[in-house]
């Protein structure tokens, strides 16, 4: 996939980073603000699901709580790319916050998602999020999507059951690293950074977690806890998995072959669903709505991608290679995405 792998000028990235690198600084107010405000909109809106004796107030409130947690989640992609001086405290706070409560600690993201990013991987079998599913048959997309809903399952099975099994059996601990601590969705990665697995920001990460689950179940034997509420818990962490799965699916165009890819043609695999689009607010959360963006420059923080956006429309003109990847919306761009996987199949 290198037909568009020249072009004209200096190369995209260095055009958007001539553009826009003084958007590259994080600012701390609007990362704590934030993470502050969905933290307790998560956590309320929760509260009120699992317990309002009003089947509508129930339900309004866990549709709030899925869009929120998936917001509160969707920060792991963040913590990815922040230094730990760009806004300090901010992974442990958001650990304590999100990730151990929800088993989602940024252990499972940190190590794994830069490795996307990587140019020499991009698209291929050592890609740990790229799955070429424009190339595959319909019938996996419902498969790719369906998967997310066990998620709840998983969580609880990695920390409950598998990490202390893997600290009493020591060749059991590195199976689990390498195949059960990475949000990917390459079915053929495996970790390899097992020193990192060994380091205390890790450790603690993977030990809360396991406490934490155990506790949960232990108050939910003991009648403290409801096992209602851990059913709608669980509903609630399920959808919002299945959401970002539903996100995933549109986030590329999956079409590459496992071939290495030129930077344009990586970035010519990747989405942005840009305004005037709404709905992409609350399903393609903190900066996700830019993905093709973040690929040509990683290193902006999520609430300057929309102003840098709006730099590169306003500097490029509208046949410029920069505007070829947009979308309108997630339907019609899953659309697009099964017409590609049915005319795969066909040209077989």
């Amino acid at each position: 996939m290198n037909a568009h792998a020249d072009i004209s000028g200096p190369s995209l990235a260095r055009q958007a980073n001539d553009i826009a690198r003084d958007l590259t600084r994080a600012n701390p107010r609007v990362y704590w603000l934030d993470l502050a405000v969905t933290a307790a909109v998560t956590w309320l809106s929760l509260l009120i699901a699992v317990t309002s004796a009003s089947t509508g107030w129930a339900v309004a409130a866990g549709i709030v709580c899925i869009l929120s947690l998936y917001r509160g989640i969707s920060f792991i992609h963040e913590l990815t790319h922040l230094r730990r001086d760009d806004v300090p405290g901010f992974h442990i706070a958001w650990n304590v916050l999100i990730g151990v409560p929800f088993l989602t600690p940024s252990l499972l993201y940190e190590g794994v998602h830069v490795l996307h990013h990587a140019k020499d991987r991009y698209g291929t079998a050592r890609d740990p999020e790229y799955h070429p599913l424009a190339r595959r048959p319909p019938h996996e997309l419902a498969v790719f999507l369906g998967i997310a809903l066990l998620a709840p399952v998983g969580t609880v099975l990695r920390f409950a059951v598998l990490a202390p099994l893997s600290f009493l059996v020591p060749p059991f601990r590195r199976f689990v690293v390498a195949k059960t601590s990475g949000m990917v969705i390459n079915p053929g990665f495996s970790r390899e950074d097992f020193d990192r697995a060994r380091s205390a920001p890790w450790l603690a990460q993977e030990i809360a977690s396991w406490l934490w689950s155990w506790t949960v179940i232990g108050l939910a034997i003991a009648g403290v806890i409801p096992w209602r509420a851990l059913a709608i818990a669980a509903a609630i962490f399920a959808l919002m998995t299945f959401l970002n799965q539903l996100r995933t699916a549109v986030a590329h165009y999956w079409e590459n072959d496992g071939e290495p890819m030129a930077p344009l043609d990586q970035f010519l695999d990747s989405v942005n669903v840009p305004p005037p689009a709404l709905l992409p607010f609350l399903w393609a959360p903190v900066g996700l709505r830019y993905h093709a963006l973040h690929h040509l420059m990683p290193r902006l923080p999520y609430h300057n991608l929309g102003t840098a956006h709006r730099r590169l429309v306003e500097a490029f003109p509208v046949d410029h290679v920069y505007r070829r990847v947009e979308q309108r919306e997630l339907f019609p761009a899953l659309g697009r995405l099964i017409a590609r996987m049915r005319a795969s199949l066909t040209s077989k």
